[in-house]
């Protein structure tokens, strides 16, 4: 009997893969990028967060619901507009009357080899048919 009644009390602890993998997002976020009301509602979040994945005894359901909130509160963080970003960087803008700042606005790839390669082959190309109607 009390093999069963510890069979029945087992249970399966939840897996916490995903809520360490969000909780790591929210720490590597760069503060200044986001405003100030956001970025409060990610740290109310990241407490329950930080008790959940500390919780030996949590539960799937509170696992789940502390991922579904700390999801909720990435994804509504606003940009603040004096640090404006794209694609998780900063945009580095230029200030009126800088000079010292450039643009790279290409490649350095150099086009002659394989301009030159071109018209190596249509010149082949060219002899060769010509040949060919001479004989």
């Amino acid at each position: 009997s009390e093999l069963v009644r510890a069979f029945i009390n087992l249970r399966l602890k939840p897996n916490k893969d995903l809520l360490q993998g969000l909780i790591n997002q929210a720490n590597g976020l760069n503060r200044e990028n986001y405003s100030a009301a956001s970025l409060k509602a990610v740290d109310d979040v990241m407490a329950k967060a930080n008790a959940v994945l500390n919780n030996s005894e949590a539960t799937k359901e509170e696992v789940e619901t502390v991922v579904a909130a700390l999801t909720k509160a990435l994804s509504g963080l606003e940009v603040s507009p004096s640090n404006p970003i794209v694609d998780n960087k900063p945009v580095e803008t230029v200030k009126p009357g800088d000079t010292t700042v450039s643009v790279k606005t290409g490649d350095t790839t150099n086009l002659l080899y394989p301009v030159a390669g071109m018209l190596l082959a249509s010149f082949v190309l060219t002899v060769n048919k010509k040949r060919k109607n001479l004989n």
